[in-house]
């Protein structure tokens, strides 16, 4: 319990920093990936097989290494970015690999009827994706969704390994300067487990909202 109260403020502005790791992530994430998505069903061969590229290219290669590779690699090239920036790009890239098959999924879940009934209407595709397609496919990819923002907070733990001082960092940190490494990280898998079990009981508000509206 000391060591709580010792370090709160340590850990405190430690859990600022995940959740905005987190949130910032998850945000550029569901645009991204909401415009890979797209691009996935184009009947443009280029832009869809861009698209399978980035997402096998993402999903096929560890976060650590992307992380690394955004933090220590891009400098070679002469781009130089701050630990925080560097671990968002890298979390929102690996994010929108994985949410652009769950839009994808939300996408193609809707009846084509309703497409081809938006089209015989003279709807602009455009417009057709947000009055139509979209409330209907949000619906169906809510689920998925919310669990790749709940694996997207704990993924910002890695963040730690380009010095960003996030919750797993800040717990490393006051373990080595106590070695009281048990209780450290017993807090800050205690803090994790609180995000998360907010994000959960928000999502599952959240559908249960959206389950009323086509009840």
């Amino acid at each position: 319990m000391d060591l709580i109260v010792r370090d709160f403020p340590d850990l405190l502005r430690a859990m600022g920093v995940t959740l905005l790791l987190g949130v910032v992530s998850f945000v550029l994430g569901c645009i991204l990936g909401a415009l890979v998505g797209l691009a996935r069903i184009s009947r443009f061969r280029l832009l869809k097989g861009l698209a399978i590229a980035y997402v096998s290219v993402f999903r096929g290669t560890p976060l650590l290494i992307q992380i690394m590779l955004v933090y220590y690699g891009l400098p070679q090239l002469g781009i130089l970015i701050e630990p925080i920036p560097s671990a968002i790009l890298a979390l929102t890239l690996y994010a929108a690999a994985y949410l652009s098959e769950n839009f994808r999924a939300g996408i193609i879940a809707v009846d084509r009827g309703q497409w081809e009934a938006a089209h015989s209407m003279g709807m602009p595709y455009w417009r057709m994706l947000r009055r139509i397609v979209a409330p209907q496919a949000i619906r169906v990819a809510l689920p998925p969704i919310g669990s790749r923002f709940i694996a997207l907070m704990k993924d910002t733990s890695l963040a730690s390994a380009v010095t960003v001082v996030e919750l797993t960092r800040a717990a490393e940190t006051i373990g080595s300067s106590t070695f009281r490494y048990m209780e450290a990280f017993l807090v800050a898998a205690a803090a994790y487990w609180l995000i998360n079990t907010a994000l959960s009981l928000g999502q599952g508000a959240l559908e249960r909202r959206l389950g009323r509206a086509y009840a």
